[in-house]
C-alpha cells in the first residue's frame, strides 16, 4: 500500500501567532504525534539549524515554498532549490506574483517558462518546483492554471502544482472576490466552475490530470466570511481564507460556526486521496496542514491554529486510510453526489 505523509508548515506551528523558536515547533509538531515532516524554506543564515532540529527530532523537512517576482528573483529561486536539495526536500512550493518587476502582469507564457527554467534547475537537486494555486499570485484566475500547464506538456515537460484548494472553496458564491482578476464573468458563464458538486470543477481536472506533486491542507467555506479581526495596512480586512476545522470557542472567532460548511473542502480533499490512492500514475508527495495566524486568514482570532492542524492531520489520516480500503470515494464519478444539495449558496454532501 502508499504510504502518504503528512506533514506541517513551520507557519502552522503555533497558537495564535506566538513567534516559537525552530526547535520549540519542531518539538511541537513531533509531539503531537501526527505529523512526519515540516514545510519550511529556511531563512537566510539558518539552514544548519533547521538541519539540526530536523535531526534531533527525527522531523524531515520534506518541503519548503516562497514567493517570486518574476524578472528579479529567478536567482532566489535557484538557491532555494539548492538549498531544499541539501535538507532533502522533495518540493518546493513556487508562488508567482501576478505582477513582474516592471509592474506589467506576468502571461502564461512567461509563468511557463519560469516552471521550465526551475524544474530543470530541481532537477539538478532532486526537488519538483511546484507552483501553487494562490491568492494575489498569477493562478488566482483558475482558468489559467490548465492553460500553463498545457504550455508546459506541449514542451514535453511534467507540470507541477501544488494545490490548496481553501484559494478555491472560499471564492464559491463570493462575487467580490470572483472579481479579482476579472474571474467572475467566466464563473458565471461556466467557463470556470469552482464548486466540487458541479461537473468540470478545476480541483477535480487538476487532480484527474495528474498535476497534483504536493498539497496544502487549509479549510475554507464556500462564501468564506472576511476576517473582521484584522486590517491590512490600507485598512481592508483580511481577505478570509480561513474556516476552524474545528469548532472555535465561545469569543474565539468573529463568526458563527457551523460543521456542514466545511463539505466543499472536504470533498475536494477526499477526491484527492481517492485518486492518489487508486491511480498508479498520481505524483502527489506529500500533504502540509498549513491552518496560519495572518491578516487573510486567522490574525486576531484566540481559536489555536496548532490544534487545528493536529485535528486535520488526523481527519487526512483517516481519510486516506478509507480512500486505500476503497471506502472512500473515488474519482471516476466525480460528480454523481445525488445526495448533494444546495441550500442559501451551501453545497453540502451528507457522509
Amino acid at each position: 500500500m502508499k504510504h502518504l505523509p503528512i506533514g506541517i508548515t513551520a507557519s502552522n506551528v503555533t497558537h495564535t501567532g506566538e513567534d516559537f523558536d525552530v526547535e520549540t515547533r519542531f518539538r511541537m509538531a513531533k509531539e503531537a504525534g501526527v505529523f512526519e515532516y515540516i514545510d519550511k524554506t529556511p531563512p537566510p543564515g539558518e539552514l544548519e539549524i533547521y538541519q539540526r532540529a530536523s535531526e534531533k527530532y527525527q522531523l524531515p523537512v520534506r518541503a519548503g515554498g516562497f514567493y517570486y517576482v518574476l524578472g528579479r528573483d529567478e536567482p532566489l529561486l535557484e538557491w532555494h532549490l539548492r538549498m531544499a536539495g541539501e535538507l532533502g526536500s522533495m518540493a518546493q512550493n513556487v508562488q508567482i506574483r501576478t505582477f513582474d518587476a516592471s509592474g506589467q502582469p506576468v502571461t502564461d507564457e512567461s509563468v511557463a517558462q519560469a516552471f521550465l527554467r526551475a524544474a530543470e534547475i530541481g532537477e539538478r537537486f532532486g526537488v519538483k518546483p511546484c507552483l501553487e494555486v494562490h491568492v494575489n499570485m498569477w493562478s488566482e484566475h483558475f482558468g489559467r492554471v490548465a492553460k500553463v500547464g498545457e504550455l508546459v506538456e506541449r514542451r514535453g515537460a511534467k507540470f507541477n502544482i501544488t494545490l490548496d484548494h481553501s484559494h478555491v472553496i472560499f471564492k464559491i458564491d463570493n462575487p467580490r472576490e470572483q472579481d479579482v482578476q476579472g474571474m467572475r464573468g467566466d464563473v458565471e458563464a461556466g467557463r470556470v466552475q469552482l464548486d466540487p458538486f458541479m461537473a468540470g470543477d478545476v480541483c477535480s481536472e487538476w487532480i484527474a490530470r495528474g498535476w497534483v506533486c504536493h498539497a496544502h491542507a487549509r479549510s475554507t467555506a464556500p462564501a468564506n466570511p472576511v476576517n473582521v479581526w484584522a486590517r491590512h495596512p490600507d485598512g481592508t480586512f483580511g481577505r478570509g481564507i480561513q474556516y476552524p476545522f474545528v469548532e472555535p470557542g465561545p469569543g474565539e472567532w468573529h463568526s458563527e460556526w457551523r460543521e456542514e460548511k466545511l463539505e466543499p473542502w472536504k470533498e475536494v480533499a477526499r477526491r484527492l486521496l481517492a485518486y492518489h490512492a487508486h491511480n498508479p500514475e498520481s505524483r502527489l508527495g506529500q500533504i502540509s496542514t498549513e491552518f496560519i495566524p495572518f491578516t487573510d486568514y486567522g490574525a486576531g482570532a484566540g481559536y489555536s491554529v496548532f490544534h487545528n492542524a493536529v485535528a486535520c492531520a488526523r481527519w487526512l489520516r483517516d481519510t486516506w486510510s478509507a480512500a486505500q480500503s476503497g471506502s472512500g470515494e473515488s474519482l471516476s464519478h466525480p460528480h454523481s453526489h445525488s445526495h448533494a444539495t444546495k441550500s442559501h449558496g451551501l453545497h453540502a454532501a451528507v457522509r
